[in-house]
This record gives C-alpha cells, structure tokens and sequence, in this order.
C-alpha cells in the first residue's frame, strides 16, 4: 500500500475551512471549533486501485475527499462511490467498531482525514460541537433511514412482480398442458371410435347378407359400444370446455343426495349388469346438501362409471355417506385393481394426467376426474382418493350440508 501522510496540521487552513464547512456534520460548528478541526486534519495521498482501509480492519478515523474518487465495497459488490467534498467513516468518530466494508480509490485521490482521538479531544472543549455533530449525525441517520425504507419497498414490489410472473407462468404452463390435451383427444381419442364404428358399418352394409344374426347382432352391440364411448367422451369434452372458459355458472339448490345417487346410478345401470357389478348404497333418507345439481351428477356417474371400468367381473360398489361438521362426505368405494402409488398424485392433473384401460379394455380419456374435482371445488368442496394396487378404490368428496 502506497498511502502518503502528510502531518503538517498548519498547512492550507483556510482551504480545509472551506471543505469543512461543506460537510454536513461541520456545517453549523463555529469558527473556532472549525480552525481546530482543520488543524488536526491530515493529509492523505491513494493511488489508484489502492485501498483507504480493508473491511475488519480498526482505523478509528473519519475522511473527507479532497480531490479524485472512491469507491466502498465488499469484494466485487459495491455498495456505493464517493467524489469531491464527499465524506465517508463518520460513525468511527465515536464508535470504534472495524470496518464493515473496503474503501479504494479509483483513481489518484487526495483525503483529509479526522482520527477520533483528535476529534474527541476537541468537543471536549466546546459541547455546541457535540450537539452540532450529534444534530447532523442523526439527520444523516435519518437519511438513510428513509433510503433503507425506499429500498425495502423497492423489494417488497419486486418480490410482488415476481411471484405475479410465476403465477402467470403456472397459469400458461396449465393452459399449454389444456391446449395439448384437447388436441390428443381430438386427434386420437375422438378419431378412434369412429373410425371403428365406421369400419364395422361399412362391413354391415357390403357382407350384411352373407353374416347371419348372431354375427350381425355382434357387430350392432360392437357399434353401440363405441358410439356410446365417444359420446360420453364429447359430453366430458363440452363439460370440460364449458368450465374453461368460465360459462358454468353454479346453481346451487336444495338437493336429496339419496334421489340423485340413485338417478346416477341408473344411468349406469346397464354397463354394471353387462359385468355383473353389483352397486350398493349407504345413504340417510335425510341427506340434503346445498349443490349445483348438474354438476354433482356428472362427479356421480363419471366416479361410478370409473368404478365400473375398474372393477373385476361380479365385483361390487358401494356409495355412501358421512355427515361431519358442515359438509357431507360421499364415498363411492370399489373392488377394483386399485390405483399404482406413482399414479396416485396424477389423477386430478391436466398436465400429469394418465388414461388406463378397463378390467374388459374400455377406454377413456381421465377427463372425469379432472372435471369431477373442478365441479366439486365449485360447489364448496374437496376430492381425495384413498387406494391400493389389487384392493380397490375409494373416491372421496365433500359437499356442504344444506341448511334452511
């Protein structure tokens, strides 16, 4: 370190009076105390890229730039420069603490430096200089103060925009997944059936006289089969849509969960004897709850029609009740092949969403599940699953109890 003193206390007074005067803390001192505080001053000479002090370093002294430039910094981070007539290092005037950062120049500058025992030395004398300086000290606290406080509100706002850029991001990484998934719908599941239930027909309609009627019937039941499919997938696909774009108005109305099960339950009726499921239910006279009826018939027959794929030949179904606190809890519980642990977080997801065949290769889109939580949700409410591969499901969601 190349740092040139110059001790000679008597030379320039009237300058250093001058640079005085412009500090902030000196300002309102008198001509006396500022005669004394321009002769204890010392000279200072910093080559460029040399340092004034070193952050920890125990220099009990204050500066004053006279000539060229400064810089405060902690390794590359710079927190701060200083120029002509700046001051930095007051606070080491009456606290003895090490640096909190490093101060270089940045290029050939000139200091005046104040050391604190020269410093106390002189308010010793005179308390106006005490008050003066402490007046200014605080004004410059509360200067940084209301900067820290600016700052503070600065991050505050940041730190607003960037979780408002990730909720944005989310909101297009759930729109690029929705996007996609109505596209491999559209291109694969919707295409498939009727390709086959055109396959099958124009079989029908060139060889009809040569098949006789059991084959001819097969093919009719074949045809039902896949058009009954791709219909239930485009009422999923109009549901769906409709609760994207935001026209599903909830209606809610005083609603007996034990007629609307067993509504559900009778759509589904048909699918349930062609395996020979039997469906069971569990479910007070007395249960009413306050729903969008719609809409919590379709979460009925899409988890029921889940269930019934899923469930081996002569399985069974049970839908049930629980009525606990404010909400009701309806369970449809199946025998089925229960759900892979992997799977299980995937199930409400358009963006993870999986499709998996039947017991007897029916097809499906998982559509159900994704529309069946949005409803539920819209009527008040929560859905969870509770499974185990070979042991079956439990769909479990709740609905809010109707009171008068």
């Amino acid at each position: 370190m190349n740092i040139k003193i110059n001790s000679s206390k008597s030379q320039n007074n009237k300058h250093r009076i001058e640079i005085l005067r412009k500090v902030t803390i000196f300002s309102d001192s008198s001509e006396k105390i500022l005669k004394q505080l321009s002769s204890a001053l010392e000279d200072v000479f910093v080559d460029k890229n040399e340092a004034v002090f070193h952050k920890g370093d125990h220099l009990n002294a204050m500066y004053i730039i006279k000539e060229g430039s400064v810089m405060v910094h902690d390794a590359d981070h710079i927190f701060t420069r200083f120029g002509a007539n700046d001051f930095f290092g007051e606070y080491s005037l009456i606290d003895s603490s090490v640096r909190s950062a490093t101060v270089t120049a940045t290029e050939k500058t000139q200091l005046l430096r104040l050391n604190q025992k020269d410093f106390l030395k002189i308010i010793e004398d005179d308390v106006d200089v005490s008050k003066a300086i402490l007046k200014a000290l605080i004004k410059r606290l509360r200067n940084n103060n209301i900067l820290e406080e600016r700052l503070t509100q600065n991050s505050i706002e940041i730190e607003r925009q960037r979780d408002e850029l990730n909720k944005q991001k989310k909101e297009l990484e759930e729109l690029n997944a929705t996007k996609d998934k109505f596209f491999t719908i559209i291109a694969h599941d919707l295409k498939n059936p009727f390709n086959t239930v055109i396959g099958l027909s124009e079989l029908l309609m060139e060889r009809f006289d040569t098949y006789d009627e059991s084959k001819i019937k097969n093919f009719i039941r074949q045809i039902n089969k896949f058009t009954l499919n791709a219909y239930d997938l485009l009422e999923d696909l109009l549901q769906w849509a409709k609760s994207q774009t935001g026209r599903l108005k909830v209606q809610e109305e005083k609603v007996d969960l034990n007629s609307l099960v067993s509504e559900s339950i009778g759509f589904l009726k048909e699918r349930a004897n062609e395996k020979n499921i039997r469906i069971k239910t569990e479910i007070n006279k007395n249960t009413v709850a306050r729903i969008d009826k719609n809409m919590i018939g379709t979460v009925l027959r899409n988890l029921i029609s889940n269930a019934i794929k899923f469930t081996e030949n002569n399985g069974e179904i049970i839908i049930k009740t629980d009525i606990n606190s404010d909400f009701i809890h309806v369970n449809v519980i199946d025998s089925g092949v229960g759900i892979p642990a992997e799977n299980m977080d995937k199930l409400f997801r358009i963006d993870k969403n999986i499709s998996t065949q039947g017991t007897n290769e029916e097809s499906g889109t998982g559509l159900g599940l994704i529309i069946s939580k949005e409803f539920v949700e819209c009527n008040g409410g929560t859905i969870r699953v509770e499974s185990e591969e070979g042991k079956g499901s439990n769909f479990i969601f709740t609905l809010p109890v109707y009171e008068a």
